[in-house]
């Protein structure tokens, strides 16, 4: 059912009076249940439906301009021109005509979030079916005004055409005639990807001259008549309790207003600068509590098990060929360890927070609006219509920018200033108080025959996650368990999930498994493999990197990993030269990656490209190093991430598949950089490092 929701129409009725054609926008706030697309650690959210009704996502105004409306947020992944796309081959227009309304809870339908790369499968089919609708309902508006059979008539390049006389009108004369409040999206008339003229093809990024010019505004840069600049009183360790609090000589500052509300303070001034001293004049004493350390992190996962609804086994398999492990198998039994890491963003969080009697508007670079628009609501205790949260296109997020903490504080400095506030956190807050990818413990144990088949594989995973548990591998005997543990840092989502940890130790071990018996680890992966989409994947990286052509020289190495996860498939070759002191240097990588039916090739490469040199940083040397509840190295320049120095020559193959949909690319990609690294490592060395990262690791086994 679709519910009218007055704010929203309001508001979306004010942003489209300058495009001309008046439309009634009717928004959904039904919830209907509850979901998990992030798979990440953050619970359970509402859910609500989505409108069926092609106005509630797109409108064309009087001269043929097309406003699309879409919750997704644009965070660098360039979805922006990926949906215009989409909605372009519906339409039968050029991308020009399009314009992407992108997460504004007061003008854009509900929406889970950008997140588990679901835009492309879940978003792009959405609009895609909404104007492919609008174009078949435009169809026949022209053929009941020109009195012809609809079979005639055709929409070509922005107008409907007749196409026996060759008279043609403009979607925005003709868009005017249809009630689209009664008109629902469909599926049975969407283009065949084969006639797709947009998608398919590498088209310019949508705005990207503002990005490169710098007139594209992030949070950070905007402004609001009256703004004063928020500054939150941090404690200096985890959990700490704030005791005493001395504010006067920050109160004596001109313009400068100092908000406590338990353990929450903090000061607005009329500037950044006056902020920031204003801040460090309050005196204040905290009451702390003994907290460990990162040397005692993994054995603390290993005791301290919980029982939480994220415990996921994929239990017992048999296959026809063995029935189990025999006296004759080679047992092997690794652990790998993954460290806590952080996101880095290149925008730390900001946000800008403006209160107009009991009604909040928040700008915020989030990759939730509607679930920080709920925390928000639920913080403040107001109605979630009375609260608007718009997301301005943002400086990167990678799973990190999923909750509305500076969101909130920025609101509360606002209410209590009885101003507009605009709140940016440093890097150093950006490290701190942030999640962070969840650290974790893998056991594996596996038995492989003589001729190379694995007879026994068990997989235990403590912590850092459910995501890629699954292997692409048969076995005649399979246990696989994610461990839910108590942890000592806020964690959650971070690119990939836990699918990077665990394609980590799963591919480590394959390699460990095919040295056991002395096979090569590409014919012993061939052998092993069930998933064959997988197997493709793989073949075209192995040809691409000519990995038979490789031969082993001292101080050199080469490695490899596949692997399938969200509906996408990697296969990632690396080649290493290792320094007398044990130094890595990734010298190249081949990357094949499938995701379906490609929709801008170029852009998509862009996407694999920049997962490899991310990965490069967790793979080598990127690691969070905690005491006490303080963070260690909260600032660049003491936590590592991969530098210009450190990117090696990049060749990624596309396996397009068109017979197939599109999946999501942001996340998948950047999988198996690790594994290949460490596999290359052991190549070059004979030494067998099971740590991410691996450069500390190596340091402590010279030591």
């Amino acid at each position: 059912m679709i519910v009218l929701e007055p704010q929203a129409s309001t508001k979306r009725r004010d942003f489209l009076k300058g495009f001309g054609g008046g439309l009634l926008i009717l928004l959904t706030t039904s919830k209907t249940g509850w979901t998990q697309e992030s798979g990440g650690h953050h619970g359970p959210h509402a859910t609500q439906e989505l409108p069926e009704n092609v106005a509630a996502w797109i409108h064309i105004d009087s001269s043929g301009a097309v406003t699309v409306f879409t919750g997704k947020v644009e965070v660098g992944q360039n979805i922006r021109t990926s949906l215009t796309q989409a909605v372009a081959d519906e339409l039968r227009i050029g991308i020009a005509s399009i314009r992407l309304v992108m997460a504004d809870t007061a003008l854009t339908p509900y929406d889970f979030g950008t997140v588990g790369s679901r835009t492309t499968p879940s978003m792009a089919p959405q609009l895609r079916k909404m104007a492919a609708a609008m174009r078949e309902e435009l169809i026949s508006a022209g053929s009941a005004q020109w009195k012809v059979d609809r079979a005639g008539v055709a929409a070509q390049n922005g107008f409907v055409v007749d196409k026996s006389t060759g008279r043609k009108l403009s979607l925005g004369q003709i868009a005017g005639s249809v009630d689209w409040i009664k008109v629902v999206g469909r599926d049975d008339c969407l283009t065949p990807v084969n006639l797709r003229e947009q998608s398919g093809r590498s088209v310019a990024k949508v705005g990207g001259r503002e990005f490169v010019t710098g007139e594209h505004k992030y949070t950070s840069d905007l402004k609001h008549p009256g703004m004063v600049y928020g500054r939150i009183l941090r404690p200096p360790s985890f959990g700490a309790k704030l005791q005493a609090f001395d504010a006067s000589a920050a109160a004596k500052m001109a313009g400068v207003r100092v908000v406590r509300e338990g353990d929450f303070a903090g000061v607005t001034a009329p500037d950044a600068f006056t902020a920031k001293k204003a801040i460090a004049c309050i005196q204040a004493r905290w009451d702390e509590q003994k907290q460990i350390a990162s040397a005692e992190l993994f054995d603390y996962l290993r005791a301290n098990p919980t029982r939480g609804d994220g415990s996921r086994g994929i239990g017992a398999v048999n296959s026809q060929e063995k029935s189990g492990k025999t006296e004759t198998d080679k047992q092997i039994a690794s652990t790998y360890t993954v460290a806590y890491i952080a996101h880095v963003p290149l925008e730390p969080r900001a946000a800008m927070a403006v209160w107009e009697g009991s009604k909040l508007t928040v700008w915020t670079g989030t990759q939730r609006p509607f679930g920080v628009r709920s925390e928000l609501a639920d913080e403040f205790r107001i109605p979630e219509e009375d609260v608007r949260v718009v997301v301005p296109d943002t400086g990167s997020a990678y799973g990190g920018k999923h909750t509305g903490e500076c969101a909130i504080e920025a609101a509360r400095l606002a209410k209590a200033a009885e101003k507009p506030v605009k709140l940016l956190w440093t890097r150093e807050e950006e490290f701190t108080w942030a999640y962070f990818r969840p650290a974790g413990v893998i056991d594996v144990k596996s038995s492989v025959s003589n001729d190379g088949l694995l007879s026994s594989w068990n997989f235990l995973n403590f912590n850092s996650g459910p995501s890629g548990l699954e292997s692409p591998y048969r076995a005649a005997q399979s246990d696989v368990h994610f461990q839910p543990t108590r942890y000592p840092l806020r964690q959650g989502s971070y690119r990939g999930l836990a699918a990077t940890a665990n394609h980590f130790a799963r591919e480590s071990h394959i390699d460990e498994a095919a040295a056991s018996i002395g096979m090569d680890p590409l014919a012993f992966r061939f052998k092993n493999l069930k998933e064959e989409r997988v197997r493709a994947v793989l073949e075209a990286a192995a040809n691409q990197f000519a990995w038979s052509k490789n031969t082993h020289a001292p101080g050199r190495g080469f490695g490899l990993a596949c692997g399938m996860e969200k509906g996408s498939v990697f296969a990632c070759c690396a080649e290493i030269s290792v320094t007398s002191d044990k130094t890595i240097h990734v010298e190249r990588v081949a990357e094949a990656f499938e995701c379906g039916a490609v929709i801008n090739p170029e852009h998509l490469k862009n996407q694999v490209e920049g997962a490899i040199v991310m990965g490069i940083g967790g793979a080598l040397f990127e690691a969070i190093d905690f005491a006490n509840g303080r963070i260690l190295n909260p600032h660049l320049a003491k936590y590592r991430v991969p530098r210009f120095s450190d990117v090696p020559v990049i060749d990624v193959v596309l396996v397009d598949r068109k017979d197939a949909p599109s999946a999501g690319a942001g996340e998948t990609p950047i999988m198996g950089i690790a594994a290949a690294i460490a596999n290359a490592f052991f190549q070059a060395t004979g030494m067998r490092v099971r740590s991410m990262p691996l450069l500390p690791a190596i340091q402590q086994m010279k030591s």
